[in-house]
């Protein structure tokens, strides 16, 4: 959950490392640090706090050195604090190390190497990871066979970036489970945890596997397994443009990326959709695999599992096969019953969500068929996965997710089409209505954009509120449990989603007057319960906001409403989530709060 970059070439490291590290700092923002080989010595600087603290202190520094490594930090292992920020290094400064990941052993190697007379000065589990490549390179004098050695020990996940002082020309690296990604230059060499990090300087990087170790000087790269035996990496090319990762003019990342939701629908609904019929080729699957399937598992996190959620919906109405979500962190340890024919569907922006990348490898123990729905190309669930599906959304850097989940709904709409007209559960007229509405969505994705001056009034009144309650019915209901977590992880207010016909069953001892109660209302079969759960919270004292298909229906007890571009139902999440997210944002931007890196979240959850 934190961000990794390093560089060796011919420039200064120092101010490179900066800039990436700003373009990693949704990845964690707690703490910082860098470290440069510099007149025969590894220097490191450290600073709690976000990046601009390091900016000041680094500002302040004659650091020269063409070679270093940085890290900015969400804290797992230790409170935010200078000890705590990476670099780690061991005793003697020789050796620095920063990490993204977990090492779940860490206090059995504390122990082990405390016994050793190694000393440590911080709280995380990190410094284990310094002072055993001490101990080892004290023995091998290799730093590969003591990195190779060091990874037998470690258990949990890793991306790791290490200087040795002997080795002045080289950054050393290796990964499990983390992601990292080796960008090749002219004469200069990267390495990142994520690409915006490092694109505006090569579009050309390497992925490299699981307990695989790297050895990058600035005009190499070799690459080894656990044995030092090499291995042969093929590089692949970027293809989004540089600006991609600019706010562009918008005042923060998460209001450029809501109004680049359109375009990521067509991105990802266009190049596979031709004439009327739907080609999925590209996933690995053929049409006598998806013809196959008698059962769905759709298993992701956070924003991920809301768009399996609609999924389910949508998959089950069209193609009428059962579909069973299950959040990444409870599939995984349920023991869940495995079907033969069944197929599990992974979903995750970063395709390195660790619970979500944990329960991909236990379906795939068990026979399953896995196909991923990702937007990084070259990540692990996309290397792992037996067939995946690339979202179009191009580089999302605000935390609170907005495009990639619009991108990752239009994907699930694709596959829940392309069931349908394999297994025949439409006719020729309903599969054309659908393919033309999924044709057309992200026209009135862009209509809805069009004017939200009311929603930003509305919004503004109210930044104080408490707790604000989300309704829905169906789809509804799953739009719903977006749009609380949107409003809940940028502005800190209590925010619950509820399936609206519970609310007798408890949920609605909890309204009182002027609660704030956000009613989702764009299923015609379905307005009309919905309306009369509306009216009950009304007469209690709520305020009601009322999100419709059209305005002529809007409930008069409705304090305010915002109508929906008509839409087939079945993709009507795509347009209702779009109004619950500018809420969110300019609340968020009412109160002051730091729209793009809330906070203890981090962009990409890579521990459990």
């Amino acid at each position: 959950m934190c961000g990794i970059v390093g560089y060796i070439g011919g420039e200064p490291a120092a101010p490179l490392l900066l800039d990436g590290l700003e373009k990693l700092e949704y990845r964690g923002y707690d703490s910082a640090g860098i470290a440069v080989f510099d007149d025969g010595a590894i220097k490191i600087v450290k600073a709690k706090g976000k990046l601009s603290v390091l900016k000041n202190l680094v500002a302040g520094r004659e650091l020269t050195g063409c070679i270093g490594i940085g890290h900015t930090r969400w804290a797992t292992h230790g409170e935010p604090s200078v000890p705590n920020a990476h670099p780690h290094f061991n005793a003697s400064r020789t050796i620095a190390v920063v990490h993204n990941g977990i090492i779940e052993n860490y206090t059995e190697m504390r122990k082990y190497l405390s016994e050793k007379g190694y000393r440590f000065i911080s709280d995380t589990d990190t410094e284990v990871v310094a002072h055993l490549l001490d101990y080892y390179y004290s023995k091998t004098n290799d730093p590969k066979e003591a990195i190779s050695r060091m990874l037998t020990r470690i258990e949990g996940s890793y991306a790791l970036g290490m200087l040795f002082a002997d080795f002045p020309d080289t950054v050393f690296a290796a990964r499990k489970d983390s992601p990292l990604a080796i960008g090749l230059g002219t004469g200069c060499n990267f390495i990142a945890s994520d690409a915006p990090a490092i694109i505006k300087h090569t579009r050309d990087v390497i992925y490299i596997g699981n307990r695989e170790i790297a050895e990058i000087k600035k005009d190499s790269v070799e690459v080894f397994n656990l044995d030092l035996e090499p291995l042969k990496k093929e590089a692949v090319r970027i293809e989004w443009d540089v600006e991609a990762a600019e706010k562009n003019g918008f005042e923060h990342f998460m209001l450029k990326e809501i109004y680049e939701q359109p375009a990521a629908i067509k991105n990802t609904v266009y190049p596979r959709i031709s004439g009327s019929e739907i080609n999925l080729d590209e996933s690995g699957l053929s049409d006598d695999d998806f013809s196959r399937f008698k059962k769905i598992y759709v298993v992701a996190c956070g924003s991920a599992y809301h768009a399996g959620v609609v999924g389910k919906y949508v998959i089950e109405k069209l193609a009428r096969i059962p579909v069973e979500t299950d959040l990444a962190s409870e599939f995984r340890y349920r023991d869940p019953i495995y079907e033969k024919d069944a197929l599990c569907v992974v979903i995750s922006q970063s395709g390195e969500t660790a619970d979500t990348l944990a329960a991909l490898r236990e379906a795939k123990k068990h026979g399953v068929f896995t196909l991923g729905i990702v937007n990084v190309v070259g990540s692990s669930i996309a290397r792992e996965a037996d067939g995946v599906i690339y979202t179009h959304a191009g580089p999302e850097i605000s935390v609170a997710t907005t495009k990639a989940y619009s991108a990752q709904l239009a994907v699930t709409y694709l596959l829940a089409l392309k069931l349908a007209r394999l297994r025949g559960t439409l006719d020729d007229k309903e599969y054309r209505d659908y393919v033309d509405e999924l044709k057309t969505l992200h026209e009135k994705a862009a209509q809805l954009l069009g004017d939200n001056e009311d929603i930003q009034r509305y919004a503004a009144g109210k930044a104080g509120e408490r707790d604000i309650f989300f309704i829905g019915r169906g789809i509804d209901y799953a739009a719903a449990l977006e749009g609380s977590l949107k409003l809940k992880e940028i502005s800190y207010i209590h925010s619950e989603a509820y399936a609206a016909g519970e609310l007798k069953h408890g949920t609605i001892s909890l309204i009182e007057k002027n609660t704030l109660v956000i009613s989702l209302a764009t299923q015609p079969d379905l307005f009309e319960k919905m309306k009369s759960n509306s009216e009950e919270v009304a007469c209690r004292g709520a305020d009601v906001f009322m999100i419709t298909q059209a305005e002529a229906q809007a409930d008069e007890k409705a304090d305010f409403s915002v109508s929906i571009p008509d839409v087939l139902p079945a993709f009507s999440a795509s347009l209702s989530v779009i109004p619950l997210q500018l809420f969110a944002y300019y609340v968020c931007l009412t109160k002051g709060l730091d729209v793009d890196k809330p906070r203890n979240l981090a962009k990409s959850v890579t521990v459990e």
